[in-house]
């Protein structure tokens, strides 16, 4: 028996897809889940199996490859408005005051809630309603926020005598 996770899964869509062959027809599914540990981990993965079992635990090995941390407001919010794109899908993402709740729809919602996101408003501005387009816009939104870095401070040398100016005089010029 495997050991539990740290990271919690939600699958987002099951599809059935169709191949033609000689013989006839195959079907396979493909399975996306969105992966998280609520603390500001999240990932999206795709796969595709003969049966929806193994689809899944493909994508979420998947998912757990494609994983980005964000940084998380007072560990409950998004430090400022974003928004992206991802092919015809676009989300915007705007922070929210305390006990505001998590205000969005489709599989942007999955995303963030996954992500540990409690305070947030976002809103799909896309015109489709493809589910992994939408996820995979979401992913794109939260990997836009800049890391939480502090660059270090070069001490300050003493400012240098400027040197003199050499000028070269063009000898081809036309007056």
């Amino acid at each position: 028996m495997r050991p539990k996770s740290e990271f919690r899964d939600k699958v987002l869509e099951v599809r059935r897809v169709t191949r033609v062959m000689a013989g006839g027809k195959r079907f396979s599914f493909r399975v996306t889940v969105v992966v998280g540990d609520l603390k500001g981990k999240v990932g999206v993965g795709i796969a595709k199996g003969l049966d929806v079992a193994a689809a899944v635990d493909k994508a979420k090995r998947q998912a757990q490859k494609a994983m980005i941390t964000i940084v998380l407001k007072d560990h409950r919010t998004v430090p400022y408005d974003v928004e992206a794109k991802y092919g015809a899908a676009r989300v915007r993402i705007k922070p929210a005051r305390p006990d505001h709740g998590l205000i969005a729809g489709g599989s942007a919602r999955f995303v963030l809630e996954m992500a540990g996101v409690k305070d947030v408003s976002a809103k799909i501005l896309g015109r489709t309603s493809n589910k992994l387009s939408n996820a995979m816009a979401t992913m794109a939104a939260l990997s836009n926020f800049k890391k939480k870095t502090v660059a270090p401070v070069a001490p300050i040398a003493p400012a240098a005598e400027p040197k003199a100016e050499v000028k070269s005089e063009n000898t081809n010029s036309h007056e």
